[in-house]
């Protein structure tokens, strides 16, 4: 190893592992990891608590499955470059950075191809290797991304999310168009942001949780409908939509939702779809037909391109910083999940200074 600034061997660190099948984490001592010549050793500095840390959390059906016990969990993250590995030139000791959390192989076509994001073999930290929710994170160096100084460590904890909203609010051209967003947790947020910043007209973004939906107009301009109250038709009327939507973000994993989206989408519509309807979901196949909408499936962050263009967007004016919070330290994780389980939460980042 070269330009190690902390011994790794033998030392350990306080870290949230899952460590037995049941609810909740605990904050354990554990080693040190120590990397290979191809990674780099990250000193967490700030870390993002998602959704996927719930289902670990509350060990569904889907982390039964998934998760292999015990496991350090948590997958957003920034911090700082301590140790470098002996073939590491990319990175720096000392360099702020975030990384990427799905770890890629280099054997698919897709991966030959340049296409990471679409790799089969991908597995993801924190939920099939260990995690960021630790002092230390080790990371290969190819999934490591540099921070600029104009973003903080906040921000740099949930730039995972922030790219599942650009990587679905961009993959379809927003300029002038008509959005609508089922789903107003912190990536359809962000998502309706994203699709601010990029130049969309209207912008309309639903969900039955009134504390979500306010903090979805404090974020960016939105019009925000509790689908629960409101009429979306009334909405889209007095918008001057007469056909409706020309893109659909769906971001709440609700089949209602999707449904609704469907009718209330232009012909000719495009639909992005980051929410997962849980178990099967009945689907009428003849208004997608008919009204020939495309569908297109998200699944975290196009590898990395959509890192270069949030970062840039960020430089250049996109604020997300209102969709954090809760901010706690990380001994004080157990309040953060229960924000987060409460769902009337933004973004929860945790604190890892002085956390021993």
């Amino acid at each position: 190893m070269s330009d190690s600034v902390i011994s790794t061997t033998g030392d350990t660190m306080k870290a949230l592992v899952k460590s037995d099948p049941s609810v909740g984490l605990t904050l354990t001592d554990v080693p040190v990891p120590v990397p290979g010549d191809d990674d780099v050793l990250i000193k967490v500095n700030k870390t993002g608590i998602c959704g996927t840390d719930v289902h670990i959390w509350n060990w569904d059906e889907w982390a039964a499955k998934t998760v292999p016990l015990p496991l350090i969990v948590g997958h957003e993250f920034a911090g700082e470059v301590v140790a470098v590995g002996n073939n590491v030139t990319s990175v720096t000791v000392g360099q702020r950075v975030s990384g990427e959390g799905h770890l890629v192989g280099k054997t698919s076509r897709q991966s030959r191809s340049g296409k990471f994001h679409l790799d089969p073999e991908t597995r993801g930290i924190g939920v099939n290797e260990h995690g960021a929710f630790a002092e230390y994170l080790k990371l290969d160096a190819f999934n490591v991304v540099p921070l600029p100084e104009a973003i903080g460590d906040d921000i740099g904890a949930i730039l995972d999310p922030l790219g599942n909203a650009v990587h679905t609010a961009l993959s379809f051209d927003l300029v002038s168009e008509d959005v609508l967003i089922t789903g107003a947790g912190p990536i359809g947020i962000m998502a309706a942001a994203v699709a601010r910043q990029a130049g969309a007209r209207h912008i309309v973004i639903t969900d039955i949780n009134a504390e979500r939906l306010a903090l979805a107009a404090a974020v960016t301009d939105v019009v925000p409908v509790n689908v629960a109250t409101e009429n979306l038709r009334e909405t889209t009327d007095r918008l001057g939509l007469e056909q409706g939507f020309d893109i659909g973000m769906e971001m709440s994993g609700s089949q209602a939702a999707l449904d609704q989206m469907i009718e209330s989408m232009v012909m000719g519509g495009r639909i992005a779809m980051l929410g997962i309807p849980p178990g099967v979901s009945p689907v009428d196949w003849s208004r997608i037909v008919f009204k020939s909408i495309t569908l297109k499936g998200v699944y975290g962050r196009e590898i990395f391109e959509t890192w270069y263009k949030m970062i840039s967007m960020l430089e250049n004016g996109l604020d997300v910083s209102k969709v954090i919070t809760h901010r706690y330290p990380a001994t004080e994780f157990k309040q953060g999940f229960a924000d987060m389980l409460g769902g009337s939460s933004g973004k929860v980042v945790l604190d890892w200074a002085n956390v021993a």
